[in-house]
């Protein structure tokens, strides 16, 4: 293990904390299989834009052979790691979070989820095997994929909306920009240097697709922020999936869903894996709020944009930027068409 001194742990963001106040213990918690579901998934998106799903159909041994493999990785040798990255987008990053500055403790994986694109690069690191990677990977997303779809179809049948599939379509159509990450955050005993800080694995930000699917291990870290900009700890269950609420979500229903703005942040002892899928739509789909969710009268609260626009846009921005604010209407044109 590499021991920092503290001019190099001043690289990295690092922000005041409290006195430890437990894990925040109003994270709703859903089970798929309730026939309640649909109802208690909009309310959680509304007042939370997040919420833990149990029930969700995964077989655990599809997370755990992922997770094994991942961490085989991340413990190679940096000089093995290097040669799959830097990522472009797709491949290994390692402290560097996009390209305008953003940095964090983490290293990580990028793969697109499309098997004709998955990036041979990427799955050549396991030279013993790359089909192992790659079955691994592909079993894992399509399992997550056909739970996120039925979430999505929850949320259509919760806000009344037809077809059911109005959402879920954009993540099954052939040209999905999905995407699929595996975050590694090492431990960093050099934390008790920080005196009352703590060390940022990943800054503060908003996704921009419309909706993540998380699942981590058993280690603290990831927090979000509650409407009242209160910073709170999600307790981690490492049999369950975290659903997050993306931009393209919030304008589709026109700000009655919000995503949500979460973090991460590093631990002293103990290493940290995060496994995300990222449904977007096909690059060419406009996004903008939809009819049926608009009152008479209503306006919508967003500019129209395609998801590539947006895509452009967000990743041109650093982590903590308000992505939505350029597609924003101004608050006079809206009261002047009510």
């Amino acid at each position: 293990m590499v021991v920092l001194s503290q001019t190099a742990l001043d690289h990295y963001s690092a922000i005041k904390t409290c006195k430890p106040t437990g894990l925040f213990s109003g994270i709703p918690v859903i089970n798929l299989t309730d026939p309640d579901a649909k109802t208690l998934i909009v309310e959680a998106c509304q007042e939370f834009g997040f919420f833990k799903l149990v029930n969700h159909g995964v077989p655990f041994e599809f997370m755990t052979r992922l997770e094994a493999l991942a961490i085989n990785f991340f413990n190679l040798p940096q000089s093995e790691k290097d040669k799959v990255g830097p990522p472009d987008p797709f491949g290994y990053g390692n402290k560097r979070i996009g390209p305008n500055g953003d940095v964090g403790w983490i290293e990580y994986l990028l793969l697109n989820t499309n098997p004709q694109i998955t990036s041979h690069k990427t799955l050549s690191i396991f030279q013993e095997n790359p089909q192992i990677f790659r079955s691994a990977v592909e079993d894992y997303i399509l399992a997550v994929k056909r739970m996120a779809y039925e979430v999505l179809e929850l949320i259509a049948d919760g806000l009344g909306i037809e077809p059911r599939n109005v959402l879920s379509k954009l993540l099954s159509d052939e040209k999905s920009d999905s995407c699929f990450r595996l975050n590694y955050y090492p431990p960093c005993p050099e934390l008790q240097a920080l005196s009352g800080r703590n060390l940022i694995g990943f800054g503060e930000h908003t996704d921009p697709q419309i909706i993540s699917v998380l699942r981590s291990n058993n280690t603290t870290g990831l927090q979000i922020c509650l409407r009242d900009g209160t910073w709170v700890s999600v307790p981690p269950d490492q049999t369950s999936f975290f659903i997050n609420v993306g931009d393209a979500l919030q304008v589709m229903t026109n700000g009655r869903f919000k995503s949500v703005k979460h973090r991460v942040l590093a631990d002293t002892m103990k290493s940290r894996i995060s496994m995300i899928y990222f449904g977007g739509p096909p690059l060419s789909e406009k996004i903008a709020a939809l009819p049926s969710l608009l009152a008479e009268g209503e306006e919508s609260l967003y500019e129209q944009f395609t998801w590539c626009e947006y895509k452009n846009s967000a990743y041109k921005s650093r982590l903590a930027d308000y992505r939505l604010g350029l597609f924003e209407k101004k608050l006079q044109s809206i009261l002047a068409n009510v």
